[in-house]
């Protein structure tokens, strides 16, 4: 592939990422908004003891109490709060991760190295240029997502200037650690097994094709890739959410909550990645590292199967259109 077919794809994978992602993340975002609200709340959602020392009783204890909480306080919105940050982050995150993506396959594919494990590491590296290339966006989307009424932030650029003033560059980055942490087993995992998916789909076609069609490449269905993606993306999300928690509690610690929300995170609360682990499992129990894991699960798993099955469908026009 030359150097002008080589940026051509570049386009084509930033632009059918990029929407991608758009799509995806605007249909899930109530799921999403939900699962931030459980991850930031320290109480249990239970009234249970933890080492003999009773905890309050938690704001949200279920998705469907959750959604009907927000719907009441703060209308149908709240269930897309923090979405503009969420698009501006997961936009270019999903175009960075593509296109870093398929410029791993063209390398690997020159390389002649084309086993299953590459996907796994592509998918890894992917996930890592492009949690570094959107970062503050994400940070931005958590704040936003889980401050609830009366908001403390009004908006995205209130929220910028206050933690950029208060902490600087670093603020805008806070959380950055736990999340390459967790994005390279995640990101690795999704790509991978999406990749593994396709292959068992199209090793499935092929022995359905008939003997005259002997041969004959068969295109998987979109309701294929929306299977494979399905499963590539909550495989991904119930091996790696203990992480996202910890992720998530490392990006709003020392920032102001609105009381009715459950107690804050006190900052510098977490030395270190492992320090968060053990800290939550002291005072929250196993239980802690799982808050928002089904609303998690439940979005995680559409969520990647309708960006896997819109990049499919927008590369492919695109291609005809610029390639």
């Amino acid at each position: 592939m030359d150097e002008r077919s080589s940026s051509r794809r570049a386009v084509v994978d930033a632009v059918a990422g990029a929407i991608s992602g758009g799509v995806s993340r605007t249909i899930v975002s109530p799921l999403d908004v939900v699962k931030i609200r459980f991850q930031v709340q320290l109480e249990p959602t239970s009234t249970r003891l933890l080492s003999g020392v009773p905890h309050g009783v938690s704001k949200y204890t279920g998705i469907i109490q959750a959604m009907r909480e927000i719907l009441q306080e703060e209308g149908l919105w709240g269930l897309w709060r923090g979405n503009v940050p969420a698009l501006l982050l997961v936009m270019p995150y999903t175009a960075i991760q593509f296109v870093v993506l398929q410029a791993v396959a063209t390398h690997v594919v020159k390389g002649g190295n084309s086993s299953p494990v590459m996907s796994y590491v592509g998918g890894a590296l992917a996930g890592c240029a492009a949690t570094i290339g959107s970062y503050p966006f994400d940070l931005l989307r958590t704040v936003l997502a889980s401050q609830g009424e009366p908001k403390v932030y009004p908006n995205m650029r209130s929220a910028f200037w206050e933690i950029y003033q208060t902490r600087g560059i670093r603020g805008l980055y806070s959380g950055l650690t736990p999340s390459l942490v967790e994005i390279v087993p995640y990101a690795g995992l999704q790509f991978g097994s999406y990749d593994t998916f396709k292959r068992w789909a199209a090793a499935w076609n092929q022995q359905k094709i008939t003997a005259h069609e002997s041969g004959q490449a068969k295109e998987l269905s979109g309701l294929q890739h929306f299977l494979c993606g399905l499963g590539a993306g909550t495989l991904a999300k119930v091996f790696c959410h203990p992480l996202d928690v910890v992720k998530k509690r490392y990006q709003i610690e020392g920032l102001a909550r609105h009381p009715r929300y459950g107690a804050k995170v006190e900052e510098r609360a977490y030395k270190s990645v492992w320090h968060a682990v053990y800290r939550i499992l002291e005072s929250e129990g196993w239980a802690g590292l799982y808050k928002g894991m089904f609303p998690s699960v439940v979005k995680a798993g559409p969520a990647s199967a309708i960006t896997f099955v819109v990049y499919e469908k927008a590369s492919r026009w695109l291609e005809a259109s610029v390639l």
